[in-house]
């Protein structure tokens, strides 16, 4: 049986909207280390923080976040 994997297009929006981590990580509250950490799919934000971060960055769950097979 394969994994499913949580996946994200975060540090693709954050270039298109020309913000650093800690500037996005300043605007939702969290720090600079924890969107590093979710870009690298090494931390899985809470259903609040991903929220927070769709309206941050102007873009739908669905635009950001997916689930991909391993």
């Amino acid at each position: 049986m394969n994994d499913i994997i949580f996946q994200n297009r975060l540090r693709v929006a954050r270039a298109e909207k020309r913000i650093s981590q800690g500037e996005l990580a300043e605007t939702v509250g969290v720090s600079r280390q924890t969107i590093s950490s979710i870009e690298n799919n090494q931390f899985c934000p809470s259903a609040k923080l991903a929220l927070l971060l769709c309206i941050a960055l102007d873009k739908k769950f669905e635009e950001l976040f997916f689930f991909e097979e391993s």
